[in-house]
């Protein structure tokens, strides 16, 4: 898991067909100390997350194909919670 911080919204006019409903959203990777870790990601989102939000992530494909449903999906990134 990584903490992350939430810069936008991604959007495409042909999707995956696994990736069909879910959100992407721009978010740029933090190190502990809060600074910017490498450069900004893609992420999908089904928890409701904004511009601005602290989210955690995972790139955990198993959980990722569960969390899709999918057995194939181009997706590396999700978000699995929202810091409070």
């Amino acid at each position: 898991m990584q903490l992350a911080t939430v810069h936008g919204n991604a959007t495409a006019t042909v999707k995956y067909p696994a990736m069909t409903g879910w959100r992407m959203l721009v978010v740029q990777p933090l190190m502990v100390d809060g600074s910017p870790d490498g450069f900004p990601l893609l992420a999908i989102d089904n928890l409701g997350a904004g511009v601005g939000d602290t989210v955690m992530l995972t790139t955990d494909g198993a959980a990722v194909k569960e969390m899709m449903k999918s057995e194939a999906s181009p997706v590396r990134y999700a978000i699995i919670g929202i810091q409070d």
